[in-house]
């Protein structure tokens, strides 16, 4: 017999109509947020970032593909990364759907990488997905938007990420999440943490490339689609560690 809360359709009804007021006014201020985010100051983009895409050599300007505005999802999937980060992989999973639309919205969404362009467009076929993915490989692109570092910058700390800097690396106990979710990528803790999620927006506008936002971390949530599932789901998101996989590998011991 289940222990949670039970109750008439009068008694849940009560419940429920409390609970759309709150979620109204999460919305009006997800709203007032988006409008925050769009007012912010724009950067222009003085350095000439260089990519490795399916087209060849790209520049940032170039990876707008004629749109004024261009989303990248900085993916985790470093040189010595054997596969890509799987909670990556799980937002990515949503990208083929959005896409299309967004292409006709004048927004170019697109994920960029540290690894070499042959890695990325395996995996991108192992995965069935058809967005555009790019390499910064041997760029600073990574690194000057906060999703890359360096060992030594791993080893010292102080370097920012979300807006904050990052204490020294510290090996995690054996069995850390961290550590399992590295090995699904074929590396170690230390090299998996080098790189960073994040997600970057950018307008062009009379030639020029100017930087309008960047997320991190939890700033990701939304973009996540299964979460957004599972925080309508009786249970929640309901987790005991990690669970989530790539795609194909659900049912692999």
């Amino acid at each position: 017999m289940t222990t949670h809360l039970t109750g008439t359709r009068e008694v849940w009804l009560a419940a429920r109509l409390a609970l759309l007021e709150a979620e109204k006014n999460l919305t009006r201020l997800s709203d007032d947020l988006a409008l925050q985010r769009q007012a912010l100051p724009w950067i222009q983009v003085d350095k000439a970032y260089r990519f490795d895409t399916d087209d060849g050599d790209a520049s940032l300007a170039d990876l707008f593909a004629g749109r004024s505005q261009l989303l990248i999802y900085h993916f985790m999937f470093g040189p010595h990364y054997e596969a890509g980060c799987p909670s990556c992989s799980a937002i990515a999973d949503g990208f083929n759907g959005s896409v299309v639309h967004l292409a006709n919205h004048d927004v170019t969404l697109m994920a960029v990488s540290r690894a070499p362009l042959a890695k990325l467009q395996a995996f991108k076929r192992r995965m069935g997905w058809t967005f555009a993915w790019a390499s910064s490989s041997g760029a600073d692109f990574n690194f000057d938007f906060d999703v890359s570092v360096t060992e030594a910058q791993q080893r010292k700390g102080g370097y920012d990420y979300n807006y904050r800097p990052v204490a020294a690396w510290q090996a995690p106990q054996p069995g850390a999440l961290v550590a399992q979710v590295a090995a699904t990528v074929g590396t170690d803790a230390a090299t998996f943490t080098r790189q960073r999620p994040g997600m970057s927006a950018f307008v062009l506008e009379d030639g020029v490339v100017y930087h309008s936002y960047s997320a991190y971390a939890r700033g990701l949530d939304g973009l996540w689609s299964m979460y957004q599932w599972l925080d309508r789901a009786p249970k929640g998101r309901n987790e005991t560690g990690f669970w989530w996989r790539h795609h194909d590998k659900y049912g692999q011991n």
